[in-house]
Order: structure tokens, then sequence, then C-alpha cells
């Protein structure tokens, strides 16, 4: 897959690869949010059309939406003509200011803004005080247009594409975009691929996610572009995302049944090292079983 650095003044630079003839994912540092990646730790993407560029995801400041644009740039002199918004932690739509100014449309599903305003003020703690400054100077924008239901298909410059709301994952409300002709799955933070996911208290569901793991997955997708790292096939977002959501539910359960205590369950389970090949895994990894013992336990 061919590789480009979008080039900006930045020291942090998104990486933007070839997925398929007419669509890029920009990958974004693997590491947490920070003032030099300026929010960008995940992975967005874009589409080539006849009519223009459709860019997947805004970034969370006008500084990463800056560094996607770059990356657009890079590849071709199309201009982007349609910003879709698929997640709803910050850095997948709190750049939407940036598009906006520019009179570029943002659409998504209802569902998904409405999640996004419930979380908004939460997002704009967390960023803040990852990248620095105040949580009152982010500009937040929601979309300029949003959707009912839980699918709206529609075809720009010739590509059909389907925003789908397939369950909550990492947040409540997060979709995806599915290309059916291209077979291609933008999943947003419903995969972690390269570095571990992590399990949000009091946002994300544990047995949610993995049944909205499993929705995706029968769309039976050749490329998947996830929400945090590189693209892959299925069988890699199974390794990365799907098997650990299995894994945390059955374990947790287990321990459980077994009436082992919390702290016993943490210490245990925190030791297993099966996914400790994905980065981040000795900083994440005991968070998740807690927060899925407390689930679990409250069902």
């Amino acid at each position: 897959m061919l590789l480009l650095a979008a080039p900006l003044a930045h020291a942090f630079e998104p990486t933007t690869q070839k997925v398929t003839d007419n669509v890029y994912a920009i990958i974004g540092e693997l590491d947490q949010r920070s003032a030099d990646n300026q929010g960008l730790n995940n992975t967005t993407g874009f589409i080539i059309t006849a009519d223009g560029v459709v860019l997947v995801g805004s970034g969370a400041t006008a500084g990463s939406a800056k560094m996607l644009e770059a990356a657009v740039k890079s590849v071709t002199d199309k201009p982007i003509k349609q910003v879709l918004n698929i997640g709803v932690q910050d850095h997948h739509w709190m750049g939407n200011s940036h598009f906006l100014a520019q009179k570029i449309p943002v659409s998504a599903l209802a569902k998904t803004v409405a999640s996004q305003h419930e979380q908004e003020p939460m997002n704009r703690m967390r960023l803040s005080s990852a990248i620095g400054g105040k949580p009152e100077d982010l500009q937040v924008e929601y979309a300029s247009e949003t959707f009912e239901g839980d699918e709206k298909t529609l075809t720009i410059g010739g590509v059909e594409m389907s925003l789908r709301y397939l369950g909550d994952a990492h947040f409540p409300g997060d979709a995806v975009l599915w290309l059916p002709k291209e077979k291609l799955v933008f999943t947003g933070d419903m995969v972690f691929n390269e570095r571990m996911l992590g399990v949000l208290p009091e946002i994300s569901k544990v047995k949610d996610w993995q049944a909205t793991f499993k929705k995706m997955a029968e769309l039976k997708p050749e490329h998947v572009i996830a929400g945090h790292g590189a693209p892959s096939d299925l069988a890699t977002a199974q390794k990365n995302t799907g098997d650990y959501l299995d894994w945390l539910v059955t374990e947790v359960g287990k321990s459980l049944e077994a009436m082992e205590d919390l702290g016993d369950a943490v210490k245990r389970l925190s030791a297993d090292d099966k996914f400790s090949f994905l980065k981040l895994s000795k900083d994440l990894h005991g968070r998740s079983v807690h927060q899925t013992y407390l689930q679990l336990e409250a069902e």
C-alpha cells in the first residue's frame, strides 16, 4: 500500500495510506492526544469522487482539521466537498468548525449528533486537558445536516456510501460508513488496530460494543479503516478488537460466576498477557477489566 506523509508545520504528521483506488486512510498518532498532535491520535480517511473529496471525520480541533486537509492535498488537487461525522469522541468531529467556515457541508446521523451533544462537556474538558488550553476556547460546531433513522444511503460523485448505526460501540451513537462496491467500512472507534481499546467509565458498554462489532463483521468487508491504527482486513480487526471484547466478556464473566471479588479479579486478569502485543496495553488493560467487572456485576 502507498504511504505518504502530509507536509505540515507540526512536529507530528499523520500518515496517508492508500486503501483502494479511490479511498485513503489518514492515520494519526497511536499514543494519547497531545498538544503536538492536536488531538489527532485516531484514524480518519477520505474518498475521492468525480465531484470532489468526501472527508470521513474532521479531527479534534482546527489544528488537526488542517492536518487532515493537508493530507488530502498531498494526494489530490480535488477540493473537499463533503465532511461526514461517524464518531462521538472529540477527535472524530470537533474539528467541524474549520470546514463549516469554508461552507463545506458536514453530515451525520441524528443519533450520532444527539450523543455528541450529550458527551460534549466531557469531550471538551478531556480534550483541552490533553492538548492544553481552556475548555471554553475550543470552537465546537455540530453537523449542518442530520439524517433520522439508523441508515442513510448517499451517492456522491458516483460513489455509493451508507451511514449506518449498528449499535453503540466505544461511545453511544457511534456509526460506520459502508462502501458496498469497494467492500470497505470506516468503523470509527468500533475498531482499534495496533493499540488496545479502552472501556470508558459510564460510556463504553462492553456487551453492546461486542454485539455491534459482530454486526459490522456481518458486512464481510474486505477493507477495514479503523478508528485507531492502520487499515486492515476483517481478520486483523477481529484479532485486535473483536477477540479482546470477547475475552473481556468471557473471562470477567467466569470471574463473577466464581464469586471472585473485584480486586482479586482485576489483579489476576490484568496479569494475562494475551493481548500485550497491542500498544498501550499496560496502561489500559487493567482499567478495561475493572470497568467490565462493574458492568457485568450490575446486570
